[in-house]
């Protein structure tokens, strides 16, 4: 558990954490407590539950592409005095020591960083080899460079058929899209996506282009396969899931020798289908498409979305699951990301035994050379040892099992994610372990919504109710939750030991913490975190209901001078602190108060602070009825406001005058089912 305020719960172990009662946790458990993780205690040690200590192991280093060459392991003094360090750890409260922290660790991560790669090469069992003139110009669909690592590594389906079934021994089934399709229309795309694959933007007028990305044409290069996986759904094991309606074509290869899956999303059925069509609406392709773009533009990590185009079909959908199901418009969503592997990819095997361990750690050595390629380079190199702060000294080797360093790294760039939700008031709406990305990537846009009013017990998912188990405030241990049953999955395949998986949760609780009180800390302009006057916030936030974007938005034009008459002091945030009565006016004096003394103290002027808060909080979020404004006119065939909300959202911490509206506090008819609150049907 991450709340070192709720004393009721009981330690647990690693077996134990499918029952952990997460809906049972107060609304105020990550949001606006601080809290400590506490350790999931072996079998044979004793049941009293101890807190975590703040550990200062190896950074994550950012990924390289598979096909450059790995560098030697670094050979600087700095790394040879790190690689004999065991750290020590140290309490929650407590600055790690800076000889420590700095000489023998961040050292290390420079060291690695900075190794000088040769982007121009490429393995020789790699894609076509790129020269100068490839990287310089834009390509044509026809000119991409494709590659099928995946499928080429990892065993594979023997049948290509789509029936309904359990697809044992393997990792994918090759299928083709079979959405229907007649008249299809490109609805938008993504320019920076487009980039980011050197596509040339002209691509996008060929009259055939709504033809390849609705999968009624076969793309040259593409080798289309769904992915088998399985997963926990609101806790309880669902046996496999998969692909069930996303066919992924592939991985193209850019000048940077960087790796991006393209994925169609509603292109027709797959054996992972069950009883659905593998067909998607355009009402959630259009929140999908709009989201993924989003969500990158706040520098939140998720999967990307290249394009969106219309199948000209009708697909039935019975939205609120009332027995009344209606036709809406089909359609399919070009998703991008470096990989899709989920924790639950690594689940369906290791819940099928020993007979599929192999595959396990098949698909973990994949996983590794591909996208945590610094992970290899780290397991050749001398011992690095943290100390797990146990009673009995036990010391945890990254380097010594490259399984341990990567569970390590999923769980904080876990954390790291989540951290960032929190801070911009995002819910995911259905954490399930097969909708958790391995490279801690927001992934598979449901049901998910933005904060209005602050609400911490706000999920966005109907089916959700009444437990909440995914509710905004319960996002942080739910992450908690999840990489323990990945650290199960890797723990049954015998790739990592008890310890290392304990390691990886208690980095995860540390990492969490860190990266959101230093989010909160921007968020209010404030030098250091003060944790008692941003735990009165929340709390005045949540009682009064306030616009959690708008708030942080306008919270900037405070002033930092004590001087300030007391029936001034709420003036900047009028128009957010509405209908507000006198007792709760007087709790928010006095919080401004304090805060003004606290802004008084930094010495940062007021422009200054104003301009760092706008950098961090952003005037336009996806509002759900935002979504549904695009959506409702889409329906009839204008995708204008579609495209407008695509722009905007590229840019939401300006202040693009003229687009005020967009930020807007929602109308009253947002708050009728099926624009706040959805299902999964779509």
């Amino acid at each position: 558990m991450l709340l070192s305020h709720i004393s009721q719960f009981k330690p647990f172990s690693l077996s134990s954490l499918s029952s952990f009662p997460i809906s049972s946790i107060p609304f105020f458990s990550s949001s606006s407590l601080s809290f400590t993780a506490f350790r999931v205690p072996s079998s044979s040690s004793s049941s009293s539950s101890k807190p975590l200590f703040r550990f200062y192991p190896f950074h994550s280093l950012k990924s390289r592409p598979c096909h450059l060459p790995l560098p030697p392991p670094p050979s600087s003094s700095a790394f040879s005095f790190a690689c004999h360090v065991s750290t020590r750890g140290f309490p929650m409260d407590s600055p790690p020591p800076p000889d420590l922290a700095e000489s023998a660790v961040d050292s290390v991560a420079r060291d690695l960083k900075n190794q000088s790669l040769d982007d121009d090469k490429v393995e020789e069992e790699g894609p076509t080899l790129l020269n100068n003139n490839d990287k310089k110009k834009k390509k044509s669909l026809e000119d991409l460079c494709w590659d099928h690592s995946f499928v080429t590594a990892l065993p594979g389906d023997r049948r290509t058929d789509t029936i309904p079934r359990e697809v044992l021994h393997a990792c994918y089934t090759k299928v083709l899209p079979s959405a229907e399709v007649e008249n299809p229309q490109l609805v938008a795309w993504s320019e920076s996506v487009a980039e980011l694959l050197e596509l040339d933007p002209q691509e996008f007028e060929r009259p055939d282009f709504p033809l390849l990305f609705s999968g009624a044409e076969p793309l040259a290069g593409a080798l289309p396969y769904a992915q088998c996986y399985g997963g926990h759904q609101f806790g309880m094991w669902a046996g496999q899931l998969g692909d069930g309606r996303a066919i992924t074509l592939g991985e193209i290869i850019n000048s940077k020798s960087e790796r991006w899956e393209l994925q169609l999303k509603g292109a027709g059925k797959t054996p992972y289908s069950r009883f659905a069509d593998g067909l998607a609406v355009l009402r959630s392709s259009i929140r999908e498409f709009l989201c993924s773009e989003a969500m990158h533009s706040l520098g939140i990590p998720t999967t990307r979305a290249l394009c969106l185009v219309t199948t000209g079909k009708n697909v039935s959908r019975d939205m609120f699951y009332d027995g009344n199901p209606k036709d809406e418009p089909g359609a399919i969503v070009c998703r991008v990301s470096q990989s899709f592997l989920r924790f639950g990819s690594y689940q369906i095997h290791a819940f099928r035994g020993k007979e599929d361990f192999g595959i396990v750690r098949a698909l973990a050595d994949y996983a590794i050379r591909h996208h945590f390629p610094h992970i290899e380079n780290m397991s050749r190199s001398e011992s690095l040892s943290f100390d797990t702060g146990n009673e009995d000294h036990s010391v945890v080797d990254l380097t010594s099992n490259k399984y341990a360093a990567w569970i390590v790294e999923i769980a904080e760039r876990t954390a790291s994610l989540v951290a960032r939700w929190q801070g911009v008031g995002f819910t995911h709406g259905v954490l399930n372990t097969d909708n958790m990305s391995i490279l801690g990537l927001t992934i598979d846009y449901g049901p998910f919504g933005f904060l209005d009013a602050f609400d911490p017990s706000y999920t966005p998912n109907t089916t959700d109710l009444p437990g909440r188990r995914y509710c905004f405030a319960n996002q942080p241990d739910i992450g908690l939750w999840n990489i323990a049953q990945f650290a199960s999955t890797l723990s049954s395949a015998e790739l990592i030991n008890e310890k290392e998986a304990n390691y990886a949760m208690e980095r995860y609780g540390t990492k969490f913490m860190d990266e959101y009180q230093a989010i909160m800390t921007k968020k209010l302009g404030l030098p250091k975190y003060n944790k008692q006057l941003i735990s009165k916030l929340l709390n005045n936030l949540a009682v009064d209901k306030v616009d959690y974007t708008n708030f942080f938005r306008l919270l900037s034009n405070i002033k930092a001078d004590p001087s300030i008459p007391e029936e001034e002091l709420l003036v900047p945030l009028k128009a957010v602190l509405l209908d507000i009565g006198k007792e709760r006016k007087e709790a928010w004096i006095t919080w401004v108060t304090v805060y003004i003394e606290e802004l008084a103290a930094s010495g940062i002027s007021d422009e200054e602070r104003k301009v760092s808060m706008n950098a961090v909080n952003p005037k336009y979020v996806l509002r759900n009825y935002l979504c549904q404004s695009a959506i409702d006119v889409a329906e009839s065939g204008d995708f204008g406001e579609v495209r407008r909300l695509l722009k905007l959202m590229e840019r939401p911490y300006d202040e693009q005058p003229g687009m005020e509206k967009y930020a807007r506090l929602p109308p009253a008819w947002a708050y009728r089912p099926g624009v706040r609150m959805l299902s999964c049907s779509s």
